[in-house]
């Protein structure tokens, strides 16, 4: 197995003097050398070839032993030194501080075709930032972040990505629902990939401990390797590079919002300074269209990271970013200046999404009006909003008349579709209709269009689960159904036409199908 080892983060960076694996505060360094654990008998259990392809493993590659070694844990490459990164962070708006890599160990990077690849395994054992925790992952977890971050690729939502998912032959204990019932489960390892894995928390690390050299050592070095665009480093340089995170962060959470995906723990140390989903927990796509909706047990009280107010928090998460990097420029005004368009911005971009769910192209002084009252029908009754946007394509304007039969496969409760209700979608569908005709498009090419940006399939939490129970008695064939499905969420796909469904009233209440803990 021939990789393009490129390493950059631990040999620019400065490392933790301390080569101990004890937990511990670690300063003046972005990181702590460790090596996995090794795994009792690692099995693999998938690996996305499209993933080994682009970092250049072959067929004959991804079926050596040497690939189930070095991206179980088992063996350490050649000439390469693992490694876990500091940061630190803040949890659900609280500072808690030093963080860092407590499950994740950092392989290598590799450069291939001229693109940038750090490759991490999660799951692979403690490091001197794992705090209470032992550094393991379980199998229901790891399968849902393998499937999620290929899903998250492929519905063209930018993300870190997954290259395998393994067994580690070692169990782990775990208390699912935190109500002091611990258990063993299959402890699982997945190796993955991301140009860079750093978050907003790797600068708040330095700026709280007013270590400006290192802080900006680490901006300098972000910005040579995945903003080269930007610059040599100047006050100015620091600004732009503030607004590119900012504009990439915003249209991240914009398709988010697109495909109904509900990240669950947005927290600062989960935010990547490339625009990128990561850290797949507790996440969940909406089931019924609801603002309200977050995934997060931990959060259920206040739901800070519900659905409606990620935007928000994408705001505030920009805001401490702000802070950090305030220390390098030391003027408020530029960083205040792009907050303030963030929320401008994020207005207009997130109408042009809409649009574009609903078919529509040209812009109207009407259309969020539209938009408002189209998202009031949705509260009506419990609307699925996967089916709802994917169904809606079929809108006939000559025979506009049937909209509410159009979308009927999208309500739960169609027994709610009473006098009230069904006058108030009827005069919705008037006023879409009256929209429509302002478009010049025909129904077939609108429909296109809407099948493009409202996918047919997403990873529903009782699909994910329903693979997970299946692993966990040994069989591994509806990872491989739903990994494959979910490769082209926007096509019709006759062969899985039974995942083009509502969430089951069963999966309504059980764990892992509607809400999940941060040990998810």
């Amino acid at each position: 197995m021939k990789l393009q080892i490129s390493d950059t983060f631990n040999k620019v960076l400065p490392s933790d003097s301390n080569t101990t694996n004890a937990r511990r505060q670690v300063f003046e360094a972005t990181h702590s050398y460790v090596n996995p654990k090794t795994p009792t008998k690692p099995k693999i259990i998938h690996v996305s070839k499209e993933m080994a392809n682009t970092i250049g493993l072959d067929e004959s590659e991804i079926n050596s032993k040497e690939f189930l070694s070095v991206f179980s844990g088992s063996k350490v490459y050649p000439k390469t030194k693992p490694y876990a990164m500091a940061y630190a962070g803040h949890q659900f708006g609280n500072w808690a501080g030093q963080l860092g890599d407590g499950r994740a160990i950092n392989l290598f990077e590799v450069l291939e075709n001229n693109k940038r690849w750090a490759v991490q395994l999660k799951g692979s054992g403690e490091t001197p930032y794992s705090r209470q925790g032992d550094g393991l992952a379980v199998l229901r977890s790891s399968i849902r972040e393998y499937l999620c971050s290929e899903a998250m690729f492929h519905l063209g939502v930018p993300t870190t990505r997954a290259l395998s998912l393994m067994l580690s032959g070692d169990d782990v204990l775990r208390d699912m629902l935190y109500d002091g019932n611990a258990d063993y489960e299959k402890g699982a390892i997945v190796a993955r990939v991301a140009p860079t894995f750093i978050r907003f928390g790797n600068f708040e690390l330095f700026a709280a401990r007013k270590d400006l050299d290192n802080l900006k050592k680490l901006t300098d070095y972000t910005i040579k390797y995945f903003y080269p665009e930007l610059g040599k480093p100047s006050k100015e340089t620091y600004i732009k590079f503030f607004e590119t995170v900012a504009n990439r962060t915003l249209d991240m959470i914009i398709h988010w919002q697109r495909v109904g995906f509900v990240h669950g723990v947005m927290n600062t140390d989960n935010m990547s300074i490339l625009g990128l989903t990561i850290d797949y927990g507790p996440y969940g796509w909406l089931e019924g269209f609801d603002f309200g909706w977050t995934p997060n047990t931990t959060d259920r009280q206040n739901k800070r990271y519900r659905f409606g107010n990620q935007p928000n928090i994408g705001l505030w998460n920009l805001l401490q970013l702000a802070n950090a990097l305030y220390a390098l420029v030391e003027e408020a005004e530029p960083f205040e200046t792009i907050l303030n368009r963030y929320q401008k911005d994020f207005e207009e971009k997130s109408l042009d999404m809409m649009r574009s769910k609903i078919g529509l192209h040209l812009k109207d002084n009407n259309d969020l009006k539209l938009m408002t009252d189209l998202e009031d029908c949705l509260l009506l009754t419990e609307t699925d909003m996967t089916i709802f946007f994917r169904e809606l394509a079929n809108f006939n304007i000559k025979n506009s008349e049937n909209g509410i039969s159009i979308i009927a496969k999208a309500f739960y409760q169609p027994n709610e579709l009473k006098d009230i209700v069904i006058e108030q979608w009827n005069s919705w569908f008037k006023a879409y209709h009256r929209r429509l005709m302002k478009e010049n498009l025909s129904d077939m090419d609108r429909k296109q269009k809407m099948n493009l940006v409202n996918p047919k399939y997403v990873l529903r939490n009782y699909m994910a689960q329903l693979a997970i129970d299946k692993a966990d008695e040994g069989d591994y064939s509806l990872v491989d159904e739903l990994f494959q499905l979910l490769k082209k969420p926007y096509s019709e796909q006759p062969k899985f036409e039974k995942w083009y469904a509502k969430r089951p009233e069963w999966a309504r209440h059980k764990v892992g199908c509607s809400m999940l803990s941060c040990s998810s």
